[in-house]
């Protein structure tokens, strides 16, 4: 994300490039710098004049050219924007080529999705040349906690970690989705807010008790009526839980159960687990409830139950029936 902040910088500073190639599986942050280069170039006014918008389904590549050549009327710019840049149906060469040579009064925006523009290219090779590039990459599971967390305290929000780790379970690793959830918190709530588990609940309809994070939770107790309860209000509130993120979720937690066990010196439990201070006692007290044997054995067990949830080996992948099964043999083991 650091290219991603220095750009976003350079175009709050006014120093522009005559060309931005953004590609990426994460299309949040692509979009985020349109929007920033919009809002910067373009205002009411000047934007029926000195703003284009193009799909790449739907335009050839001359017509970008043809455009690009236009001198701005009201702006200092004239803006160019293509979106869905990947479904270009030809060469994009025409494109580098105008760039030997670019009217230097316009931007162009080249919006290419889910997967890296190819460096080989000659677009590409314009592009590091004189614009500006950014490969965008989705954010790992254990790194989606943090973004959120620094999107709150931009927002002017405070969140524990407990708070933290079920609101990024409520809106998983779709950054649009997270952003516009927090933005809905900005209109509901006041400034310096403290967000807990009752707001989450709220506002963003998700349940505070029952949820993967409090399941983890009740498993390292080895609570299992605890459990039994929370599998079931999920089971019958699937949308909001997705079988193969709880199963994914119960193996993180026994992995790094598994860690904790082996680990000599547990004062580098937060390091090596990657995993916030506030958490390291429960896994200490789940160290206790499972043996290393007992934590192998159901690592073992969860990754039969992800078959299960793929249909591989039974004729239905019943949600409820996949985890109930998987819950009675890891207390069991």
């Amino acid at each position: 994300m650091q290219e991603f902040n220095q750009l976003m910088s350079s175009i709050d500073r006014g120093e522009y490039k005559p060309f931005y190639l953004l590609s990426g599986t994460e299309p949040y942050f692509i979009d985020r710098l349109e929007a920033k280069i919009t809002e910067k170039i373009t205002d009411e006014a000047s934007r029926s004049f000195d703003y284009s918008l193009f799909y790449g389904k739907e335009v050839e590549e001359h017509q970008i050219i043809e455009t690009a050549k236009r001198f701005p009327l009201l702006a200092s710019h004239h803006l160019v924007v293509v979106r869905e840049a990947q479904h270009l149906d030809k060469s994009t060469d025409l494109i580098a080529d105008y760039l030997s040579q670019p009217q230097i009064q316009t931007i162009i925006v080249f919006c290419f999705k889910y997967k890296a523009f190819d460096k080989r290219k000659k677009l590409y090779k314009a592009a590091k040349k004189l614009g500006a590039l950014l490969e965008t990459k989705t954010l790992y599971d254990n790194q989606v906690g943090q973004w959120i967390r620094d999107r709150l305290q931009e927002a002017q929000f405070k969140i524990d970690a407990k708070t933290l780790q079920i609101l990024s379970e409520a809106l998983g690793n779709d950054l649009s989705k997270i952003e516009k959830e927090i933005g809905k918190l900005k209109i509901v709530l006041d400034d310096h807010s403290q967000i807990t588990p009752e707001l989450i609940e709220k506002h963003v309809g998700f349940s505070k008790d029952y949820n993967n994070f409090e399941l983890y939770n009740a498993v390292g107790k080895r609570d299992f009526l605890q459990c039994t309860k929370i599998v079931k209000y999920m089971a019958e509130n699937p949308k909001n839980h997705s079988l193969v993120l709880t199963i994914s979720g119960f193996y993180n937690f026994f992995r790094k159960l598994l860690l904790y066990h082996g680990l000599g010196d547990k004062s580098k439990a937060v390091s090596l687990l990657g995993i916030s201070p506030y958490f390291v006692r429960d896994f200490e007290y789940a160290s206790k409830k499972f043996s290393l044997k007992q934590v192998s054995k159901a690592i073992t067990l969860i990754l039969e139950a992800d078959l299960k949830s793929k249909g591989v080996g039974v004729k239905s992948s019943n949600h409820l029936h996949i985890i109930q099964d998987l819950l009675v043999k890891i207390f069991a083991a």
